[in-house]
């Protein structure tokens, strides 16, 4: 018997003991959906107008018609200016309706909104006109926060171990989860969404669960769609959406370590522990001489490859992933409908790439999934703006495609990276690609802000262009990759 795969099934391949390790993997991923898109439905547009009860003062008695059109302009199509107002004068009321009001000012004195709007994050913080920057900005801050913690976490597990750094993600993102719904200002709203960005980068799993985790993020977005839709209260909703992560800290008491880096931090006996447990779920026998040449194996089987290219195509990826995901509210239809849609149609492109990896393989399925998300994103272009459905079928598509290339993507660089820097590895190679990956309108991270600026349409046909650079990567298991002992190990 030699090789990892065989010891692995001496262990018991996918018995009991790994089905709980995947079980465990799935529960936070419903909270990451939530937090990646739960701001989208908690600035949606609502109608508001400059607040201008000065003149309640001068005339008391005056309908709100006649208040409205004694002290707002109007725009070309005849409706009442949203962004400014007449500037207010010391006349009387007599001479304001005889001579009129021209000077015009920003609205100086806040907004009005309508009285049955449920409160959102665009009403309580004044989200509009000269502050509706604040929305992209604070999209920024928080996948700001997934590219730190992709930094920091990545390289802490690899320090500290999986265990540990689960558990602190779960604790922060569950805390901060909890406390933006308590926030009393958007300054203090956005930090607490970046220490939140960096928890979700926190919680990770390779190979065996990532496809299987990532149908249930997809899960997680057709959740989000219905809690949004019966909680209109964006604080409620925050609520919702982040104190169910409070009851995994079970996982405490439940979730083991990696035994394969706890082998490489030459924690031996920690690791024999590991695997025992496994074995005894799994109700196999493993012998002290097998147990031996499984952590022998454990660190003698890694690959040694570097893949410079694996940060490029985990930032394209993300760039249509996320400009696709993000932009359900200008697609033209129901906001809810359309992210149900986005999250139901990541199922079967995730469960699909099981069978495509089998055919394809890695490199094949990766040049094949970006160039179809790529050509999806070309045609969207051409698209007219009054045909809503039909733009919305495409994003669709793309979302499709885009999806299943995130995780083959996610699938690949695991294969690629050796345990001992995989995590670090990991982070680095996505740390990058949430910050950058956006959209051109409404929650955006600012990089993808500018981009479409200065070219508005190339970062698209640039990720059709991308799928020819993954050809040349080398394929795990194929002898392309030298798989060096610990002290050869040169990263």
């Amino acid at each position: 018997m030699s090789g990892v795969g065989e010891i692995w099934r001496a262990v018991g391949d996918f018995g009991p003991f790994q089905k709980w390790l995947v079980l465990l993997t799935l529960f936070p991923c419903l909270s990451v959906a939530f937090h990646q898109f739960c701001q989208l439905f908690m600035v949606q547009h609502v109608p508001h107008r400059c607040d201008t009860s000065w003149i309640r003062a001068i005339g008391p008695n005056l309908t709100e018609e006649e208040r409205l059109n004694l002290t707002l302009p109007r725009d070309a199509d005849g409706a009442y200016e949203q962004c400014s107002m007449y500037s207010p004068v010391d006349w009387d009321l007599g001479s304001i309706m005889l001579y009129g009001l021209n000077a015009t000012e920003k609205c100086s004195n806040g907004w009005v909104y309508p009285s049955a709007q449920p409160p959102s994050l665009l009403t309580e913080f004044d989200l509009v006109c000269d502050r509706k920057d604040l929305n992209d900005i604070s999209q920024s801050i928080y996948m700001l926060g997934l590219f730190l913690g992709s930094m920091i976490f990545g390289p802490l597990s690899d320090r500290i171990g999986r265990r540990p750094v689960i558990l602190i993600s779960i604790f922060l993102q569950g805390l901060f989860g909890v406390g933006i719904a308590f926030v009393p200002h958007f300054y203090v709203y956005m930090a607490f969404r970046c220490v939140v960005g960096a928890s979700v980068s926190g919680i990770t799993m390779t190979i065996l669960a990532v496809l299987i985790s990532h149908c249930c993020f997809a899960i997680g977005q057709m959740i989000l769609a219905g809690l949004s839709y019966g909680i209109r209260n964006w604080r409620l909703l925050e609520i919702a959406g982040s104190a169910p992560i409070f009851a995994l800290f079970f996982y405490i008491w439940v979730l083991p370590e990696s035994a394969r880096w706890l082998v490489t931090k030459g924690r031996i006996e920690e690791a024999k522990k590991v695997l025992q447990k496994a074995a005894s779920i799994n109700k196999r026998t493993i012998s002290p001489e097998l147990l031996e040449l499984t952590l022998y194996l454990l660190v003698a089987n890694r690959y040694a490859c570097s893949v410079p290219l694996c940060p490029s195509f985990r930032f394209v990826n993300s760039l249509v992933y996320y400009g696709l995901s993000l932009n359900v509210t200008n697609f033209g239809l129901d906001i809810y409908l359309t992210q149900l849609a986005f999250g139901a149609v990541e199922i079967p492109a995730r469960i699909g790439c099981i069978f495509l990896l089998q055919w394809l393989g890695r490199k094949k399925s990766q040049a094949v999934l970006l160039l179809l998300s790529g050509l999806v994103c070309l045609i969207i272009t051409g698209i007219p703006e009054d045909q809503p459905v039909t733009t919305t079928v495409l994003a669709v598509l793309g979302k499709f495609a885009a999806s299943a290339s995130f995780s083959t993507s996610y699938v690949y660089s695991a294969e690629l990276f050796p345990t001992v820097v995989r995590a670090d590895s990991g982070g680095r190679a996505g740390g990058g690609a949430p910050h950058c990956g956006g959209r051109g309108g409404g929650p955006a991270p600012v990089p993808v802000v500018v981009i479409p600026l200065v070219l508005p349409r190339g970062w698209r046909e640039s990720r059709s262009g991308r799928c020819f650079a993954c050809l040349p990567l080398p394929s795990p298991g194929k002898g392309r990759c030298s798989e060096p002992r610990p002290l050869a190990f040169g990263f």
